[in-house]
């Protein structure tokens, strides 16, 4: 009676196979051919952020501001409790991945708040010292 032993991997399965030899059988088997070049396709484009599209998020960001979470966040990353703001975020926007994203976006948010903080008192100085010498 035969019994039968899989093979170690299937011919599918090897990704970094070889082309088809135009022989019937063995781990290359099949008709030898030619691999076309396609044309991408426009769904390889999607979700990928256009120039208008970025522009647009951008003013809407800029007039309406952050949703009190995401402030929250921010308040929590400058307290260092960046675990906090990422558990906190996940429980708002749904998923770790989503989380991940949202935190590091106002993580960015955060070191230019911060660095516009640290800018500020030098540039008014500046000034005033420009208008005293006036």
């Amino acid at each position: 009676r035969e019994t039968f032993l899989p093979p170690l991997f299937h011919r599918h399965q090897n990704r970094t196979r070889t082309r088809m030899s135009g022989i019937a059988i063995g781990l290359n088997k099949g008709h030898a051919i030619q691999k076309r070049t396609l044309a991408p396709r426009p769904s390889n484009r999607k979700g990928a952020s256009s120039k208008r599209g970025t522009f647009v998020k951008d003013v809407v960001r800029e007039v309406s501001g952050y949703a009190p979470y995401e402030k929250r966040i921010i308040e929590l990353m400058r307290n260092q409790l960046d675990k906090r703001a990422l558990r906190f975020a996940k429980k708002r926007v749904g998923s770790h991945q989503r989380a991940k994203r949202k935190r590091e976006e106002l993580a960015n948010v955060a070191r230019l708040l911060a660095k516009k903080n640290a800018e500020a008192p030098k540039a008014a100085a500046a000034a005033a010292a420009a208008a005293a010498k006036k």
